[in-house]
């Protein structure tokens, strides 16, 4: 169920009607939201429910068992067992083709070739993200950082439709003490939910979705029609897409749960502005950052150590990073060069490296921008056919003053200063809420007036 369809938008007018008429009540309200979650998952295959309620139920008896447990050895060996349970079903689901299909390919290319069993096996939806929130909740079980939450707090926490299938990763710490007491419906930020929801439609069916259509899905589709002009744009073009599509979503999802009265952390804050790889990272995907730092990077040692552990952590951290966006090698080689990005950087702080700026924010963008190459290529061959391309001379053929400008808008504007940004965001969410309403409903016109005939195409980070 896609969010700027006709089709979420009847189904969200019901759960917020009925979240308003329930809040009062907690016990009804929560019985109402996670059914509601349910239906939402269950639109895509009602078979990936089955998986979702088992990653419930399994996480909440290892947070139950961890805390009941008597010795440190006892809440290890649970830990370590929910976590296998976790990574294990990830792992079948996920990368089970993707590694059958290379280790039979390295048999064969040996003369050790064996026919392995190769399943076809259907990827549910959001997989990763509930995923994550189910280790996060254990882990800080084991860490006493939270108590374990009754059944149903786990059951919505898991389940909540808004950010189910493409995040933000929200830690148990920062939804479970929202479920503390009733509802209060005077307390719902509506202003800034309903300006939320209409930026991330702009930036996904406006922004993301015509550029993607009109020059990057062309150029990567047939890379040998265009010269190196038409190349160059779609790199750019990429950066836009990716970074509307996914933070659209995101808009979209952290105002819907405003308006049932949720807040969640923020997930991106101009990462196109950043002039080091770890600001970048501090700034795209913010809540996924702090999941890798927070859970595998410090785990690992950190930067305790020095300097070549250091390294081989953070290349462990982005090589895992980027195998968890997808079972291919160009997501593995993308987050291994943006590992490789930060051990440099690392490497090269406090050795008397005086970079002005706007040098240092050329080279972090562009190197962010080239390695979107290897994220967005079927495969890495399609990867080189393009990159191959900037060597070659031709006409423009992509070069329309719309797709210019949506590039300029989206890159240039995150250069902006931030403070002025912010203060319209917050002069539009407070409008009076006719106004709000009105704008809103403009917004959705516009908007609808982009959509192609096929429809609005799925956002790019469902498939993760």
């Amino acid at each position: 169920m896609l969010f700027p369809t006709i089709l979420f938008a009847a189904f969200f007018v019901a759960v917020f009607t009925v979240s308003w008429t329930l809040m009062p009540r907690p016990r009804a309200w929560k019985a109402a939201m996670i059914a509601a979650s349910y239906v939402f998952y269950g639109a895509a295959d009602w078979k990936f429910c089955f998986l979702l309620f088992a990653v419930t139920v399994v996480n909440q008896a290892g947070a139950v068992a961890i805390a009941r447990a008597s010795t440190e050895r006892a809440r290890s060996r649970i830990l370590a067992a929910t976590l296998a349970f976790d990574l294990g079903q990830l792992g079948v689901f996920k990368y089970y083709g993707f590694f059958v299909t290379d280790i039979g390919d390295v048999l064969d290319a040996v003369g050790l070739g064996m026919p392995l069993p190769l399943l076809t096996i259907a990827l549910p939806v959001g997989i990763s993200f509930f995923t994550f929130q189910a280790i996060s909740y254990v882990v800080d079980v084991r860490r006493g950082i939270v108590a374990p939450a009754s059944f149903a707090d786990i059951a919505l926490y898991l389940s909540f439709f808004p950010q189910l299938v493409a995040g933000p990763i929200v830690r148990a710490s920062e939804f479970l003490p929202q479920l503390d007491g009733p509802r209060d419906p005077s307390r719902i930020a509506a202003g800034p939910g309903v300006v939320l929801i209409a930026i991330g439609l702009v930036k996904k069916v406006a922004i993301a979705d015509f550029l993607a259509r009109e020059v990057v899905d062309p150029v990567y589709a047939v890379p040998e029609a265009y010269a190196a002009a038409d190349v160059m744009l779609a790199l750019y073009a990429y950066a836009a897409q990716i970074y509307c599509d996914f933070s659209g979503y995101t808009d979209i999802a952290i105002g819907v749960a405003l308006l049932l009265g949720f807040v969640f952390p923020e997930n991106f804050r101009s990462p196109y502005r950043a002039a080091s790889f770890g600001e970048f990272w501090r700034r795209w995907h913010m809540t996924l950052s702090r999941f890798l730092r927070d859970y595998l990077y410090i785990p690992l040692g950190g930067n305790r150590g020095g300097r070549l552990r250091t390294a081989r952590n953070l290349m462990i951290t982005m090589l895992l990073g980027g195998l968890w966006h997808g079972a291919a090698w160009g997501f593995v080689l993308w987050g291994g060069l943006h590992g490789l990005f930060l051990v440099v950087e690392h490497q090269l702080r406090g050795r008397g490296w005086h970079v002005p700026a706007p040098v240092r924010w050329f080279v972090v963008f562009h190197a962010v921008v080239f390695a979107w190459v290897l994220f967005r290529a079927p495969g890495l061959g399609d990867a080189r056919d393009v990159l191959a391309r900037l060597g070659e001379t031709g006409p423009t053929t992509l070069w329309t003053p719309a797709a210019v400008l949506a590039v300029l808008v989206v890159l240039g504007g995150q250069l902006l200063p931030e403070r002025p940004v912010e203060r319209a965001r917050l002069a539009l969410a407070r409008l009076h809420p006719v106004a709000l309403g009105a704008t809103l409903a403009l917004v959705i016109v516009f908007v609808q007036a982009t959509v192609p005939t096929g429809g609005v195409p799925p956002f790019i980070y469902f498939r993760f």
